[in-house]
């Protein structure tokens, strides 16, 4: 699970964040920018091909290999696949190849999710589950460390310490990623099918449609009635602070004049550490107070340090102040996430757990980055501060939501 999660973690950032700086260091300007961080809104419809990846057998594939690692291994190869067309792609000639090969990425690499929930959850008992999932996680963030640090450090030496931007570097860069998921290619060949889960057999169509589909979200909105929309509500607004800040994140870290050094150093190193400080530190909490507390203290960190943002573009240039603002940021980010995921778990359903959290974790970015994709625009128009600025305002919808949730008694999950 530790190989697995590195090979989840590593696309993420290469088709979102760390693109973004290499597109703002091509010179694309920052509306376009926005626009393409829509490339990551594959993951939040992936809901929508999961039944298809849980039950589809792949030609050759699923004979040798069994259900879970067939379609791990195609999703593993797509990802590589999009890579390479990225790393040979330059935006400044062809940006509509470096969108398509991103969105193969993207595509590939929310399958890989989709196979690789199902591959954890069927391979140990339920006691074993916690130890498996921290696992995952860890190789996630190393692979985020990789992708993001990693990434900006290759580029750079590759660069030679030249200043602006070198498509050769890039290109180097982005193929070493490409190797580098052979990691979870290997793992996948090496790794034991777990035991097949038998499927009822659908009499037709119809019949599929509707235990794949219909059934986990007729239970959902039965158990929670009228709650389900304020419920639904929350999930949907939840990290829209965080997200749709993060899409300018890079574009500012280039227009205020940090080197790929400075921001590899920085905003990867110092930002994944303090992530994963907060995810501990938001899980004891939740444990001592409650997740609903935790989920608040969480959304009112989110927006309040993205304030320090807009501070920081006052103050400029200054790799002690970004270490600050990055830090306190990603430990927020760190607190509101660990209260996120033990409040969707709460929701679900233990008959449809997969398929539930799925549809919740994908609702929490659909909206997000529906309007991130305008936030060039709004720093265009607005500049830098502002911008900051007003993402922390949509944090304060979230507050009510919460509060509201809060006086929600929530029923069992079966």
């Amino acid at each position: 699970m530790l190989a697995l999660g590195f090979s989840a973690g590593l696309p993420l950032l290469l088709v979102l964040g760390t693109l973004s700086f290499r597109l703002r260091e091509a010179g694309i300007d920052r509306s376009t920018i926005g626009y393409l961080s829509w490339v990551g809104l594959a993951y939040g419809f992936k809901w929508v091909w999961a039944p298809l990846v849980d039950r589809v057998p792949i030609p050759l594939l699923t004979p040798w290999l069994g259900r879970r690692r067939s379609w791990l291994l195609l999703a593993q190869l797509g990802v590589a696949a999009g890579l390479v067309g990225m790393a040979w792609a330059d935006p400044r000639a062809s940006l509509t190849a470096v969108v398509w090969c991103a969105l193969a990425v993207a595509f590939a690499s929310a399958t890989q999710d989709i196979a690789l929930d199902a591959y954890r959850i069927e391979s140990a008992p339920t006691e074993q589950q916690p130890a498996l999932a921290a696992s995952y996680q860890t190789g996630y963030r190393l692979a985020m460390i990789w992708a993001g640090a990693g990434v900006l450090w290759l580029a750079a030496r590759a660069q030679g310490g030249a200043a602006g931007y070198d498509h050769a570097a890039w290109q180097a860069a982005y193929l070493v990623m490409a190797a580098s998921m052979a990691l979870g290619v290997l793992t996948v060949l090496l790794s034991p099918e777990p035991a097949p889960r038998p499927i009822p057999p659908a009499r037709n169509a119809g019949e599929w449609v509707r235990s794949a589909l219909i059934e986990p979200f007729a239970d959902f909105f039965k158990r929670y009635k009228w709650q389900a929309a304020l419920i639904l509500a929350l999930i949907a607004v939840y990290r829209i602070s965080d997200v749709v800040m993060g899409i300018m994140a890079n574009p500012f870290y280039v227009d205020m004049g940090y080197t790929k050094d400075e921001v590899a150093a920085v905003t990867k190193v110092y930002g994944v550490i303090m992530t994963l400080a907060g995810a501990f530190v938001g899980g004891a909490l939740a444990l001592r107070f409650g997740v609903m507390r935790i989920l608040m203290l969480g959304a009112a960190l989110s927006a309040l340090t993205n304030l320090l943002f807009a501070w920081l573009a006052g103050h400029g240039h200054s790799v002690p102040a970004l270490i600050a603002v990055v830090s306190a940021d990603n430990l927020a980010s760190g607190i509101a996430s660990a209260a996120f995921v033990g409040y969707l778990s709460s929701l679900t359903n233990i008959s449809y757990s997969a398929t539930q959290y799925a549809l919740f974790s994908s609702l929490m970015l659909m909206l997000p980055k529906f309007i991130a994709g305008f936030s060039g625009d709004y720093v265009n128009a607005f500049g830098y501060a502002g911008f900051f600025t007003s993402t922390a305002l949509l944090g304060l919808p979230v507050l009510v939501l919460v509060a509201l949730a809060m006086r929600v008694q929530r029923k069992p999950s079966g």
